[in-house]
């Protein structure tokens, strides 16, 4: 059974920094994407970063270009998105989810497996 934790949500101010860490279990892990999604409150569910099972291909929502970075360490099936310049309208439930691919995707569909979420709060 394949499972995902994430950690390292909390409450920081606007302009600070977070590192959210997602470890994985019951897959292979080194063979598959890893993606990064968030919601806020009465929001849908929106994409956020994703990577290829070997590190090399990143993508992001335009958002969080030049402040997030995706990265993975396969000996350790984690996953993790360090999140810099933060900003209030960051405040969202992050969730990482895993798909039966190599490449990475945008579309929330394409995964099949998800973590509980963490909060990230961003105060202004």
């Amino acid at each position: 059974q394949v499972q995902l934790v994430e950690s390292g949500g909390g409450l920081v101010q606007a302009g600070g920094s977070l590192r959210l860490s997602c470890a994985a279990s019951g897959r292979t892990f080194s063979r598959y994407a890893m993606g990064w999604f968030r919601q806020a409150p009465g929001k849908e569910r929106e994409f956020v970063a994703a990577i290829s099972s070997n590190g090399v291909i990143t993508d992001y929502t335009d958002s969080v270009k030049g402040r997030f970075t995706i990265s993975r360490e396969n000996a350790k099936n984690t996953v993790y998105l360090q999140m810099n310049s933060l900003k209030p309208e960051d405040t969202a439930v992050y969730y990482c989810a895993t798909r039966a691919y190599y490449a990475g995707s945008s579309s929330p569909h394409d995964y099949d497996y998800w973590g509980q979420g963490t909060q990230v709060t961003v105060s202004s």
